[in-house]
């Protein structure tokens, strides 16, 4: 069994923090470790630092050996340019020389895990509904997440009726994928009790993966056998690779074909830390109730304030006072204050200075 971490650039909901150049995986945003070292400490035991490798932009790849030496150099596998994770994923299935039946564990490189003892437990369970082909010999397994409301941000996995459960109950075939619902369809899709978040964690085997792309795929899987047969750089195929996700390009079709399974993941703590507001919410959760709910990283004093996140990494003070609900980030060159409620929005700000080539921002 090994594991393929995706650790490609984004984060733009974390700007100004996160940036181009140093992306979300790379920061210590809840702690000393960056998430992407997070990430390969909570696989440990499951999966040693030999059988982890490493799918980034080539960009990317010194951060990656710098924050990871445990990892083997060679496994380390760069992408020329960012096309969102299908053609990523065919990378790591075609161009990691592992046998055929072992076990693939792919996972972004950026989620919190509060739970990581039972997070473990789920893809052992994954790993072996994989591995024995339930469902169907090329089942394709992802780990659900139970909602904790109608999130309209987040897809989610919809399972058969528990009936057809399978392995004891801790796995269900998947009916069919929803793409971020509004949030009348999130409250049916919850009431209905077989809904789940699409987390982007799944688990295969290397021959199951394959042949799935070959079948439902082949525009992605096709130029990069190319590529990679000849011993050569996919940099020319991978420009004209369409950029897809691997939910779009594999999973929804696969699971009309029925073959995808889930295994739910209950009470894991699990957050994308999709946006500074789901870093405040995770943030506060781990101080102490008789704490003021005000969390502070870097140069910065409070009075006063509730619901406060700062974070100060521009070299000077920050002091903020009788505040609620707010963020405040500080770097260098930019200083982001918003509501808590419009933290989702920071990706419009982003995408502003990017047309107005402002990149020296970014």
């Amino acid at each position: 069994m090994y594991a393929v971490i995706l650790a490609g650039g984004g984060g733009t909901r974390l700007w100004p923090l996160s940036r181009s150049d140093r992306p979300k995986p790379f920061l210590p945003l809840l702690g000393s470790e960056t998430l992407l070292q997070r990430t390969v400490s909570r696989l440990t035991p499951l999966i040693a630092p030999d059988d982890v490798y490493v799918v980034t932009d080539l960009r990317y790849a010194e951060l990656v050996r710098e924050q990871l030496p445990a990892v083997p150099e060679a496994n380390v596998v760069c992408e020329p340019m960012g096309r969102n994770t299908g053609p990523a994923v065919a990378l790591a299935a075609v161009g990691i020389d592992r046998p055929e039946r072992d076990v693939m564990i792919v996972l972004p490189a950026d989620h919190q895990v509060a739970d990581e003892a039972a997070f473990r437990q789920k893809l052992g369970v994954a790993a072996e509904v994989a591995e024995r082909g339930l469902v169907a010999d090329d089942v394709l397994v992802t780990l659900g997440i139970q909602p904790a409301g109608a999130e309209t941000g987040y897809g989610y996995v919809l399972t058969h009726p528990p009936a057809e459960a399978i392995d004891g109950g801790e796995a269900f075939p998947v009916e069919r994928f929803v793409e971020k619902p509004d949030r009348g369809r999130a409250e049916e899709l919850i009431a209905s009790g077989r809904a789940y978040w699409n987390a982007g964690i799944f688990v295969w085997r290397r021959d199951a993966v394959l042949g799935s792309l070959e079948r439902y795929a082949p525009t992605i899987i096709g130029p990069m056998r190319e590529a990679l047969s000849a011993g050569g750089d996919p940099s020319s195929s991978y420009s004209r690779l369409p950029s897809i996700s691997i939910d779009y390009a594999l999973l929804e079709p696969a699971s009309l074909d029925a073959r995808v399974a889930t295994v739910p993941g209950v009470g894991l703590g699990w957050s994308d830390l999709g946006s500074w507001s789901a870093l405040l919410d995770i943030s506060v959760g781990q101080l102490r109730g008789d704490q003021p709910r005000v969390v502070q990283h870097g140069e910065s004093r409070d009075l006063d304030s509730d619901g406060l996140l700062v974070h100060s990494a521009g070299g000077r003070l920050v002091v903020t006072l009788g505040l609620s609900g707010t963020i405040v980030v500080d770097t260098p060159d930019v200083v982001l204050v918003c509501s808590r409620d419009r933290a989702q929005d920071v990706k419009r700000i982003v995408d502003r200075l990017s047309a107005e080539k402002e990149t020296q921002r970014l």
